[in-house]
């Protein structure tokens, strides 16, 4: 079967810098709903579409094709105060505008701790990064009615390089949260106001 509209694609992938450094290898493969579904990036689309299982590429996605250019407004320092115990550099927090909702939410990233400030930032670790993958596709199907009416291809193992996870990430927040909640249970929805614990390294 070709990657079209509306299939499921597994690709095992390499990421690496424009120097050859490896910064990941896929232990499983990556799986997206093919289609416009913002399930990867569209230039990793372009390049599978039409293709079947057994096809390899490498492509070069410049940072306005992959997580965007490095914006310095999205580093914010807050006191150390509105943030739970423990508090490592590493920990990732999504922060939401008091008046915004979770489209707006920006994950932002612990980089330094001091006695009483915090750094975060908002951009994505590859901001601004130009980056090579090489990709190996392992399986194509057709997508079930459920994935299609939901956007997303279900199974073990999701697609890393969404357009959604991009866009959240680099959302500009015109007002960070007054206070910093972790998340205890994944079930706890974020409020409007306040901002949830995301990944403790």
């Amino acid at each position: 079967m070709k990657i079209a509209k509306n299939t499921v694609v597994s690709v095992m992938y390499k990421l690496s810098d424009t120097q050859g450094n490896l910064i990941e290898e896929s232990d499983e493969a990556m799986v997206y709903l093919h289609g416009g579904y913002d399930g990867t990036f569209p230039k990793i689309e372009e390049a599978l579409d039409g293709h079947d299982t057994g096809f390899e590429t490498q492509l070069q996605l410049e940072p306005e094709d992959a997580f965007g250019d490095y914006d310095a407004d999205l580093v914010k320092v807050e006191p150390r105060d509105r943030f739970p115990e423990p508090l490592e550099v590493g920990m990732q927090f999504e922060g939401m505008p008091e008046d915004g909702d979770d489209e707006d939410s920006v994950i932002y990233t612990v980089t330094d701790v001091a006695e009483d400030k915090v750094v975060l930032d908002g951009n994505h670790p590859l901001a601004g990064m130009a980056l090579r993958f090489w990709l190996k596709v392992s399986e194509v199907r057709e997508a079930t009615a459920e994935e299609i009416e939901h956007g997303h291809a279900h199974g073990a193992s999701g697609a890393k390089w969404s357009m959604k996870t991009k866009t959240t990430r680099r959302a500009r927040c015109t007002d960070i949260s007054r206070k910093w909640y972790p998340q205890k249970e994944p079930d706890i929805p974020a409020l409007c106001f306040c901002a949830r614990l995301v990944r403790r390294h």
